[in-house]
């Protein structure tokens, strides 16, 4: 009878834990935290002529308008490779794109989805 018991009670305990993470998943790494970076890479060009756009600097911050932060410059094929910040929700970080000579208009952009791939942007030179 108390094996019965023992057995019983271990069985509730394990579906109860089984329900909780069914419900809320396993434990995800925090936003900024020790999740980690998800890399990614970007190649900026030109809209009108397709050149790549060397000197860009890309920047983030997780809220628009707050804690800005560089994540680098683009090179002389317009290619910069970096590391985000993994994310546990969808929303931010804002991204932007600037050239600090002031020939093409800053761009800015929310990236959701964190997988490693390349990220082709095209800049409009301001007129």
């Amino acid at each position: 009878m108390k094996l019965f018991r023992n057995l019983l009670k271990g069985l509730s305990l394990t579906s109860a834990l089984f329900v909780v993470q069914a419900c809320y998943g396993t434990p995800q790494p925090s936003m900024f935290g020790e999740g980690g970076e998800a890399p990614m890479s970007f190649s900026l060009v030109a809209e009108d002529t397709g050149e790549p756009l060397e000197g860009i600097v890309i920047s983030a911050n997780r809220v628009e308008g707050q804690n800005k932060y560089e994540l680098g410059i683009t090179d002389a094929d317009g290619k910069c490779r970096t590391t985000i910040p993994y994310m546990r929700n969808l929303e931010g970080p804002f991204l932007k794109f600037e050239d600090p000579e002031g020939k093409y208009s800053a761009k800015d952009t929310v990236i959701a989805d964190l997988r490693d791939r390349e990220i082709l942007i095209r800049l409009e030179q301001k007129r």
